[in-house]
């Protein structure tokens, strides 16, 4: 099994999501045999935002055709590796923090990347098709608030809502949450956040079994 592991918090060794997504990996790696983990730390390497010249060369036409320099010819190299990356892999672990109800910029650099047409997912004349269908995955959220079930969280979840959708779009449609929430508002209330957060990674096996 083939596991591709991606934090994006920008907390270092006090990211709760980095501690969570840890654990995942090795309760993966206790339930099952041949565990390969690819582990990608987009706030130590994050790549590059798209740029004009960038996206040209990524999706390019007759009207508007492109020569790509040296530089983006190494981010289109990036580019081919990271999409790689997600096509050979079984699973995706993601540890995602909330930051101003989103996710952290390095880790839509990384969406915008692996989002392509023709090679994670095309148009047909009935719709969006995914290319990466068949594959599991597990988001591990972290918000300092607290807002689910809220009245709220419609309005402001621009974090959770938003990866389901990018994850359906490109064809994982068996994805699994572990949230923790209400880490700022206390030390206790953290506590009780990742204590929970941990007993669901307990089922982890079965999950993704």
């Amino acid at each position: 099994m083939i596991v591709l592991h991606i934090d994006s918090s920008a907390s270092g060794p006090a990211s709760a999501s980095r501690q969570l997504s840890a654990v995942a990996i090795e309760t993966l790696r206790a339930g099952h045999e041949n565990v390969q983990v690819k582990y990608r730390d987009l706030a130590v390497n994050p790549p590059a935002h798209l740029s004009g010249e960038l996206l040209s060369a990524l999706r390019p036409s007759p009207a508007n055709p492109s020569e790509p320099g040296r530089n983006i010819a190494a981010e289109l190299t990036l580019t081919e590796t990271l999409i790689d990356e997600l096509l050979r892999a079984d699973v995706l672990v993601l540890g995602v923090p909330m930051y101003n109800f989103s996710i952290p910029s390095p880790l839509k650099a990384w969406i915008d990347r692996v989002a392509q047409p023709g090679r994670t997912f095309r148009y047909t004349d009935k719709g969006p098709v995914g290319l990466a269908a068949g594959k599991k995955a597990l988001i591990i959220s972290s918000r300092g608030g607290a807002i689910a079930g809220t009245p709220m969280e419609a309005a402001v979840d621009h974090q959770e809502a938003y990866l389901k959708t990018v994850l359906r779009f490109i064809g994982i449609t068996d994805v699994k949450l572990v949230r923790a929430e209400g880490l700022n508002l206390g030390a206790d209330t953290r506590k009780q956040a990742i204590d929970r957060a941990l007993d669901e990674l307990k089922l982890l096996e079965q999950a993704c079994a």
